[in-house]
């Protein structure tokens, strides 16, 4: 998919959604494969998978129900697979062999039922019933001569009270190489420091044999069965037999040589592959890293970092970027280090903040941050900057600091025409000045955003910048058929790029769109598809809106059990990604509320008026004081009048920030509280505000139910 002039290349593709069509490609390939034959996947020593592979592995299993598609896992017990249980999924726990299966493998391996009962017991003892054991214990048994065939019998050759006999799989293994011949020793030593699997080309470039003497002695190893050969003479390829033979021969290495091997193997490799050397970015760190040659191990993993930024891989882009760092802050610390220092570790914030981890972003960036200003790395520090304002917006919530810092970045991204950063930086700062109720400024930034990315013919910036307008800005302000033309457009052009990223913001927005219409419908259709988006690549911010967005969309369709799970999601969202404590605290609120409506009656009024107090958040003020009248219109008799005070507050708040929606089912709300006093005069009056001030927003579909409430009063 990343193939030049392939068409692919030309589409405009968030890297999230790059990475789901990869995944969404293999699954596809993985089907129409099964429709000719069935498919069999085979994936040994799952242990060491990749986050991406795994991802892919997880997609896969997720759409093979009914396909002829059969797949194979094999890992060690401290593994913990994350797909879950499957119908279709079976566990095979492989325990160590009995006596009477160890033995049948043993006469099986030498070719005969007839074994001394000696030999028997002693292979018993050691082997302890691990298959690969077995095997290894018989070979080494033989290479050194301890036991013997004669006629049918396999005995022991040797009394073994005087041997040494290797006590442990690594014992045997060891004992079976340090038999070979020394040149053969040798090559499997080199061959274990390259990995489980290298090449007859690479083997020879690293290696000062001639080719007679080169095959000579990889002849030795296949016999001996420690290696396999795969492929054709000479683009052969070679691998261990088992994971562990490998492992074991490595460690037999001294650190000194094995330091110097990593170090001549990753040179050969860049000469080697040098016309494609990006398909060994990642095994070039590693031979680097190991070879303590930090220098190059900072730059191939900045290289692979890229890559895998590219393909929408950002937990391996993360972890190329921690070793990255590690790497520079082993070298000397001359000017040029320090600036890539900068460069690492604002690139890894960055990381952080596309998938809104913003505590981790911070720490990553806090240490480089005087140091930046000091140097006046101009367009790093405004990528701090907006790091920083972000942290002090979702995190701390402290919006006066978070403005200092996104104008800041934002003066220096314009003096620099940085197209990126003023894009970063005014999706930041429309997004703190929406929370704090500043509508006008803040659609003006967000516009400017996507003026840079219409401009750029970013389909997906597009989207998601529209989706951001409709859902933050004109759905707040209560301009409902505004927020539903333009989060509708969000959506179009999200399926029309096929991208998956935008997909979690339109879906999501136009959820919110259609609940401000009155659609409850259509808007849990659209909810649910936005959260599954949101959760499926990880974007646990809008993931928790969407939630949000579901649990009130469930509360007026009166189904409150779902209610209250959406509720809990979004507390649980939000929570595990230390975001907006007070999000937190609106959505206890409104589960609170869902909850007596439930029939729960345990509210503990003292803790939600806390919660109202400790609020930061302008844009869900009025909301919570609506929410908390709500609830005490609902908790019994007696809390009437109070209930009434706490509405009158959300309607003089909604009032004064000009939130036209919220404003309507105030008074919607205040019209419940008079027709429950049986003033029906004023609930008629109340009510006639709200379907006044809903006919205005364009929420026809709240106009509807409250134009039939209306006609029941009579």
């Amino acid at each position: 998919l990343s193939v030049k002039d392939s068409g692919i290349d030309t589409i405009s593709l968030s890297p999230e959604a790059r990475k789901d069509r990869i995944i969404g490609t293999i699954n596809r390939m993985s089907l129409k494969a099964s429709e000719i034959r069935p498919l069999i996947w085979a994936i040994e020593d799952l242990h060491w998978i990749d986050k991406s592979s795994e991802d892919v592995s997880k997609s896969l299993l997720d759409s093979i129900t009914g396909a002829r598609v059969f797949m194979i896992f094999t890992y060690r017990p401290e593994f913990v697979h994350a797909w879950g249980g499957k119908s279709y999924l079976n566990q095979i726990t492989l325990n160590r062999l009995s006596n009477r299966e160890s033995l049948a493998m043993v006469t099986h391996l030498l070719g005969t039922k007839n074994i001394a009962g000696d030999l028997e017991n002693l292979i018993l003892e050691k082997t302890e019933g691990v298959p690969f054991f077995i095997e290894e214990f018989l070979k080494s048994l033989k290479d050194l001569k301890i036991i013997e065939k004669k006629d049918t019998t396999y005995r022991l050759a040797k009394d073994v009270k005087g041997l040494t006999i290797p006590s442990t799989i690594q014992d045997v293994i060891m004992a079976r190489v340090d038999l070979l011949p020394e040149g053969a020793k040798e090559l499997i030593q080199i061959g274990s420091v390259i990995e489980r699997e290298f090449s007859h080309e690479l083997i020879n470039r690293v290696t000062s044999l001639s080719q007679e003497e080169l095959l000579s002695h990889l002849s030795v190893l296949k016999d001996s069965e420690l290696l396999y050969e795969r492929g054709i003479y000479p683009e052969s390829t070679y691998i261990f037999k088992h994971a562990l033979t490998r492992e074991v021969v490595y460690e037999s290495i001294l650190t000194k040589r094995k330091k110097r091997l990593h170090g001549e193997i990753g040179n050969a490799i860049e000469e080697l592959y040098k016309d494609n050397l990006h398909e060994h970015y990642g095994i070039l760190v590693e031979h680097f890293i190991s070879s303590e040659n930090y220098e190059k191990g900072a730059k191939y993993c900045r290289l692979v970092g890229r890559k895998d930024e590219k393909a929408g891989s950002l937990d391996d882009a993360i972890s190329y970027g921690k070793k990255q760092i590690a790497c520079l802050e082993k070298l000397p610390q001359t000017d040029e280090i320090e600036k890539n220092l900068i460069d690492a570790r604002t690139k890894l914030g960055l990381y952080y903040l596309q998938l809104t981890q913003l505590v981790k972003a911070k720490a990553i960036i806090d240490p480089i941050v005087d140091l930046a200003t000091k140097r006046n790395y101009k367009r790093r520090v405004s990528q701090i900057n907006c790091i920083i304002g972000q942290y002090k917006n979702q995190v701390e919530e402290d919006f006066p600091k978070a403005f200092e810092y996104l104008e800041s970045a934002l003066k220096i991204a314009e003096d620099l025409n940085d197209l990126i950063c003023l894009a970063l930086g005014n999706m930041a700062k429309g997004s703190c000045l929406f929370f704090n109720c500043e509508f006008s400024e803040g659609l003006s930034c967000l516009e400017k955003a996507l003026e840079i990315n219409v401009a750029a013919n970013s389909l997906w910036g597009v989207s998601v910048y529209k989706a951001m307008i409709a859902s933050n800005i004109y759905f707040h302000q209560g301009d409902i058929n505004l927020a539903y033309k333009t989060s509708d457009e969000a959506l179009q052009i999200a399926d029309k790029s096929g991208d998956k990223y935008s997909k979690t913001h339109a879906y999501t927005a136009h959820g919110w769109s259609c609940y401000g219409k009155g659609y409850l419908e259509k808007a849990e259709k659209y909810f649910l598809q936005g959260a599954d988006f949101c959760e499926r690549l990880n974007v646990s911010y809008w993931a928790a809106f969407a939630h949000f967005g579901l649990g009130h969309n469930y509360f007026d369709m009166e189904k409150y059990n779902e209610s209250q799970k959406h509720f809990e999601r979004a507390i649980s969202l939000f929570q595990s990604a230390d975001l907006f404590p007070s999000m937190v605290n609106c959505s206890k609120t409104a589960l609170a509320l869902t909850g007596l409506l439930n029939h729960e009656k345990n509210i503990n009024l003292n803790e939600l008026f806390k919660y109202c107090k400790d609020n930061k958040i302008k844009v869900y003020e009025g909301w919570m004081l609506s929410c908390i009248g709500e609830i005490l219109l609902n908790i019994d008799d007696q809390h009437v009048s109070e209930a009434e005070d706490w509405i009158k507050k959300a309607i003089e708040t909604n009032q004064k920030y000009g939130m036209m929606w919220n404003l309507a089912r105030d008074y919607a709300l205040y019209a419940e509280l008079f027709k429950r006093q049986g003033d029906l005069p004023k609930a008629k009056e109340k009510l006639n505000k709200a379907i006044e001030i809903f006919t205005e927003c364009g929420a026809d579909g709240w106009v509807t139910k409250y134009e039939k409430e209306l006609a029941s009063f009579s």
